[in-house]
């Protein structure tokens, strides 16, 4: 090989190297689904990957699913239940934000399942945290499957601060691939 056809391939490998670096660094990076607390929506050891772009210039909505720096030292998947100045409630499964009943079409299959059980129970946000309402630059998180996820009703609000981003799809394993 002649060595500007080296330098070429040179070159060439160092830009998809710092390509690859700057869309990881702040565009998308994958994510590991850890536990079972987002079952059905998220099985375990599940990969997705996680918009990091998206939830920097579009903010969030309710129901999406987000990763955030946990207390624990590791990323937690949930999905954002109440945002900055709701009111969050649930009577009798069911979810009230801002005292309006909400549809979580998400959870059908997984209280199906449950045969009569219920999958939430009762609360509100005052008796779990203190608050009325979601604090300003805070989101409070559920897991879908509310029985065994440790989620806002355990360790409270999540800072915006500690949000990676936005779920976007599964890409492994390969026969589970889909856009969330």
């Amino acid at each position: 090989m002649k060595k500007s056809e080296i330098m070429s391939w040179v070159k060439s490998i160092a830009l998809a190297l710092i390509i690859a670096f700057v869309c990881r660094a702040f565009l998308f990076t994958p994510s590991l689904v850890q536990g079972e607390s987002m079952m059905p929506t998220l099985e375990n050891n599940e990969r997705m990957v996680v918009n990091k772009i998206g939830f920097s210039l579009q903010g969030l909505d309710r129901f999406e699913i987000i990763v955030f720096h946990g207390n624990e030292g590791h990323d937690l998947v949930k999905r954002v239940i109440g945002l900055p100045g709701d009111t969050i409630e649930y009577k009798h499964d069911i979810l009230y934000v801002n005292g309006k009943a909400m549809d979580e079409s998400y959870l059908d299959e997984f209280k199906k399942q449950l045969s009569g059980e219920m999958l939430t129970p009762d609360f509100t946000l005052e008796e779990l945290t203190g608050e009325k309402t979601v604090p300003k630059g805070s989101v409070f998180v559920l897991g879908d499957n509310r029985q065994v996820s440790k989620d806002s009703r355990r360790f409270g609000f999540v800072s915006e601060k500690q949000i990676v981003g936005k779920g976007s799809a599964v890409f492994w394993p390969l026969q589970h691939a889909r856009a969330l």
